[in-house]
């Protein structure tokens, strides 16, 4: 037998300016065919997962495509329509297939294609027939849709958050693909779409309220019948008809029961609505706490949150921890002009900066001063422990440290999201040489910096990502939903 492997993964924020190209793509992870396997395979990633679990079940895996580009604005049509075209020539390039394994993320968007993974995964649908098995793995923070629920037999989303289980989850898609075409189980899947957006700081896996219901969707994959059961914690920054939360549930080839156990979720996760909305301190507020708090400090920029696309070049914590006369802290600013300028001026020389803030208005002034280059790197760097994303090979383009102001401020020339401790240990910074360290995120960050940093402190800044969404202007949204409209009703 042998399986096709198809990766197609982007978080989309629609609400940046700038847009997502094919570049981007090619610029993280743009994979054909023979290339997948030796990469892919040795990735903590649910991709991994799939070549892994079909060689264990003696399945021949086919890798078809990866793709991959980091969290950031609308995905240009030229850029989606060109990643179609490349699975539908691997498709039609391909041995005669049993089965598909699909790597959607979840929260893609593009300029035609609002939902653009039901929209290409219902093209991968169409070119194979409705015959063959699909199964897909997803990322919880996706937007699951109607469309992609048409798309495939089962999906199965990652149980963590911050994501340290995406190996896991890809293994066992793929064992349920064995089972499927060995004809030992006949999965069936039901999806339920309480009209409600979860809060982003809420929606840690390791924290109430998540923890709990994270339990009770435990109790229900362990009941008979049940395959599979997931949570899509919901992306807020995808302005998309499909954007919230929702549960599927796989069953036995039992309809009735997958759609009783999703319902029965769903009502649950709707009466702990009131549960899962904002609770953050102010900059000001956080930035008190750091102080006085056990350091290493963590501070969480949540409105400038890379992992969710911001421009991960917000000044806004940098500003106010130099107004407050923080001496120990570190930031991690991307920003290749200055980086250029500070590999111009050379290490252990000091120059007039303007430090951040080039993208747009909303994530602060750049911050203006006398810095001395540190060191200069080539930003490269390895993680490998398990991580968020499952992401082993960074590269963040040219790098710069600086000091100045009592400040430690990194310099890279390639947006990179904060998810390994090695951004840091790597390029000869020790954690516990600082006070406060900020990490552009919201949970993600928290695998890589919860085993240095004795305190860690959401903070409510502004941003593409605040936490705030009363914050950011809706126009495509479901309409009523909860929290925006708080006498919203619903019955499943």
């Amino acid at each position: 037998m042998k399986v096709g492997i198809i990766c197609l993964q982007h978080e989309t924020n629609t609400f940046l300016s700038r847009m997502t190209g094919i570049e981007q793509f090619e610029e993280n992870m743009l994979l054909d065919g023979p290339d997948m396997a030796p990469i892919m395979s040795q990735h903590l990633h649910e991709v991994g997962g799939f070549f892994r679990g079909l060689q264990s079940a003696r399945i021949e895996a086919v890798g078809l495509l990866a793709a991959r580009a980091l969290p950031y604005g609308m995905i240009k049509r030229s850029a989606l329509d060109a990643l179609c075209e490349r699975i539908r020539a691997a498709l039609q390039a391909a041995p005669p297939l049993d089965g598909l394994l699909l790597a959607p993320h979840g929260a893609a968007a593009a300029e035609h294609a609002p939902d653009a993974d039901g929209f290409w995964m219902q093209q991968v649908r169409d070119i194979v027939g409705p015959e063959m098995p699909l199964i897909a793995t997803a990322d919880p923070h996706g937007n699951w849709s109607p469309a992609m629920h048409q798309a495939v037999n089962a999906v199965i989303s990652y149980r963590t958050n911050p994501h340290v289980d995406q190996v896991e989850r890809g293994l066992e898609a793929a064992a349920l693909m064995a089972r499927t075409l060995r004809g030992e189980v006949r999965p069936v899947m039901a999806s339920a779409w309480p009209p409600m957006l979860m809060s982003i700081d809420r929606q840690c896996t390791e924290e109430s309220p998540c923890l709990e219901f994270g339990k009770r969707m435990d109790e229900v994959r362990a009941l008979p019948g049940i395959l599979s059961a997931s949570l899509f914690l919901g992306f807020p920054y995808a302005d998309v008809p499909e954007m919230g939360s929702s549960i599927v549930v796989v069953a036995d080839g039992d309809p009735q029961l997958a759609a009783r156990q999703a319902d029965l979720l769903a009502q649950e996760l709707w009466g702990q609505r009131q549960e899962f909305t904002c609770h953050l301190p102010s900059v000001a507020e956080a930035v008190k706490q750091a102080a006085d708090a056990p350091g290493p400090v963590c501070l969480l920029d949540v409105g400038d949150n890379v992992g969710g696309g911001s421009p991960a070049d917000g000044t806004i914590l940098l500003q106010a921890l130099a107004d407050a006369g923080q001496k120990r802290a570190f930031v991690c600013l991307f920003d290749p002009e200055s980086a250029e300028q500070a590999a111009a001026i050379g290490s252990g020389g000091i120059g007039s900066f303007s430090l951040g803030g080039k993208t747009d208005n909303l994530h602060g002034a750049p911050l203006e001063g006398r810095f001395e280059v540190h060191s200069l790197h080539d930003g490269v760097f390895e993680e490998t422990e398990v991580r968020h994303g499952g992401i082993r090979q960074f590269n963040q383009g040219r790098t710069a440290i600086l000091h100045g102001m009592g400040l430690t401020i990194m310099l890279t020339s390639l947006r990179t999201p904060p998810f390994s401790l090695q951004q840091m240990l790597h390029f000869g910074l020790q954690p516990e040489s600082f006070q406060v360290i900020v990490a552009k995120g919201v949970n993600a960050p928290i695998a890589a910096y919860a085993p240095v940093c004795k305190t860690m402190i959401r903070v409510d800044t502004p941003g593409v990502c605040t936490a705030n969404v009363d914050h950011l202007e809706f126009k495509h949204r479901r309409k009523p939903m909860f929290p925006f409209e708080p006498e919203t009703p619903w019955n499943s």
